[in-house]
């Protein structure tokens, strides 16, 4: 076998390896669940988490809000220096060493202090982001293209999981003395739990199964970096990577791409969708949701639909493509929340004083105690200025007697399945596929880095947006960002589906317009089979709000996801 056969394809020892009975495979499925899992319990559990700490620590909203930023600034400093780790260093030890600093991160928040607690947070927002980046890479280079959607998904169905699981840990320990203790503790269980199948996993696709023959291939294709499998992508072409500054060079096409990533994160925020689930209360309550438990049923309804969305995109991913599931998912979510916008002018929203009940003057954007039983969004409420007037309390104002709008509950079901169908997944999947090897690292923490800005952004602007245009402007706003996603993506993004990375890669390097290459689009009935899909998972996830038909949908869903 020749270095040029190596890198044209996969060596006959790793195809093997990579095989639906390879040990490969599912440890690689195993690794990202679990990456995803831990990911999202550390953004769920904090809002729970603060209620007691306020208490006990007696915080003021300045210090909740520093304790909030302390993970994404943590995210944020990973996505600076991420990606020379993940490039360095190799995709497998960065998971690992984000593992490290999660227990270590979880063992400092239990120490009690508010210093140690800032110390804590931040180095776990460093570790999962880290982690995050480094799963979704590792993921895309170890398995074979016809399950690479699938099992990238699979991390953000894992991220959805966590999530709910917060809010269930949250709920159980909101009464129990130092029960903030336990809840944070608890993320070192799927942290050692993914710490298993990432041991036995190969640095490497290029060293599954450890043959030494392979090793020694690939040693003489790179003698500098025998262990990783990009090496083949730099030894073909003999380029190097020229660190961040390369992304925005016209060669090998690298500006379309960096557009591309760009416009995956910044859409992905702009469209609102951390908002729809931080403030999913505030809307309930403006359109006649008034009591907790509506309140939470109705949360948890929402967090239902998106595991369940999540699963639908696993089983579709590799099946419809990325391109149709994400414009699909895009028009859906401009629809709903256009709709959302006008809905919304019909009722009067009430807008939580985060900060109210410790009587600061601090700013309101108290973006880790905003939902879960028991949060801010469940205490009381005061008047929203709509366009610098006054909206008083309407028929909502306790009195039960106008019944919910139920036409917004599912119109925020459906943007949050389009969502979870389109963007969630899809985002992760398509940043690990459409740049080089030699850069990938650095190109995902360099687009990783504008998500988590624009997330804070988004966040932190949402009540002064709200007191400014009315909860209507907003989501009009929203859904006309989703709309011009949509044109964005029809535009731009290729599809991958069923390509190998190096295939993705020569593909974009060639074409300069994805739009001039019509081989490279799909034809728009996937798109109209994407939106039916949408569709369908929303239709069949809406039940959840009846209680426990929440998780009878995942249970359908589950057999089907593992087919994919």
């Amino acid at each position: 076998m020749t270095p040029g056969s190596v890198c044209a394809g996969r060596p006959a020892a790793l195809t093997l390896s990579l095989s639906p009975g390879g040990p490969v495979v599912p440890l690689a499925a195993a690794a990202s669940a679990l990456g995803g899992l831990v990911f999202g319990y550390e953004l769920g559990i904090v809002s729970g988490a603060l209620l007691q700490l306020r208490r006990e620590l007696g915080l003021s909203c300045g210090q909740q809000e520093a304790l909030v930023s302390a993970l994404l600034l943590g995210a944020l400093l990973a996505s600076a220096v991420g990606g020379w780790l993940i490039d360095r260093h190799g995709r497998r030890n960065a998971i690992l060493l984000g593992n490290g600093l999660v227990l270590g991160g979880s063992a400092a928040l239990l120490g009690g202090s508010y210093p140690a607690l800032l110390a804590g947070r931040g180095t776990v927002g460093f570790a999962v982001c880290l982690s995050s980046m480094s799963c979704c890479i590792y993921v895309s280079e170890t398995v074979a293209s016809e399950r690479r959607g699938v099992l990238v998904t699979l991390y953000e169905a894992g991220v959805t999981v966590g999530v709910l699981a917060a809010y269930a840990v949250n709920y159980l320990l909101s009464e129990s003395a130092g029960g903030w203790r336990w809840m944070f503790g608890m993320a070192v269980v799927p942290a050692g739990l993914q710490l298993v199948p990432i041991w036995f996993l190969p640095s490497s696709p290029s060293s599954a199964q450890n043959p030494q023959s392979q090793r020694e291939l690939l040693s003489a294709v790179e003698p500098e970096e025998p262990d990783d499998w990009s090496v083949c992508s730099s030894s073909r072409t003999g380029r190097v990577g020229l660190g961040v500054l390369r992304l925005c060079q016209s060669r090998d096409n690298m500006r379309t791409r960096t557009v591309l990533g760009l416009g995956l994160v910044l859409f992905q925020q702009f469209t609102g969708q951390p908002n729809i689930l931080f403030y999913a209360s505030t809307v309930f309550r403006s359109v006649g949701f008034r009591s907790d438990a509506s309140a939470v049923l109705a949360s948890v309804g929402l967090g239902s639909v998106k595991v369940a969305a999540t699963l639908t995109a696993m089983l579709f991913s590799d099946r419809v493509g990325r391109r149709p599931l994400l414009i699909g998912g895009c028009s859906v979510m401009a629809v709903c929340l256009l709709a959302l916008g006008l809905l919304g002018g019909r009722s009067p929203a009430d807008v939580p004083a985060p900060c109210g009940a410790l009587g600061g003057n601090d700013t309101r954007s108290a973006v880790g105690n905003l939902t879960g039983p028991g949060s801010v969004l469940d205490q009381g409420q005061t008047p929203l200025r709509s366009g610098s007037q006054d909206v008083q309390q309407g028929p909502w104002d306790g009195s039960g007697e106008s019944p919910p709008d139920w036409t917004v509950l599912l119109c925020m079901m459906a943007a949050v399945s389009a969502f979870a169908v389109g963007f969630g997944p899809m985002t992760w999947l398509l940043l690990s596929e459409i740049f080089p090897a030699e850069v990938r690292g650095r190109a995902f923490a360099f687009t990783n880095c504008f998500n988590w800005a624009a997330h804070l952004l988004v966040t932190s602007t949402f009540l002064n947006a709200m007191d400014a245009i009315g909860l209507s402007g907003v989501f009009l706003v929203y859904g006309l960002t989703a709309t011009a996603a949509t044109l964005f993506f029809y535009f731009l993004l290729p599809e991958t589906r069923g390509k190998s990375l190096e295939s993705i890669d020569q593909e974009l390097r060639l074409n300069r317009c994805v739009w001039k290459h019509t081989p490279v689009c799909t034809p728009p009935p996937d798109t109209l089979l994407c939106v039916c899909v949408c569709v369908c998972s929303w239709w069949s996830a809406g039940s959840t709000t009846a209680g426990s038909a929440g998780a009878s949908v995942v249970t359908r869903t589950l057999p089907h996801s593992t087919r994919g």
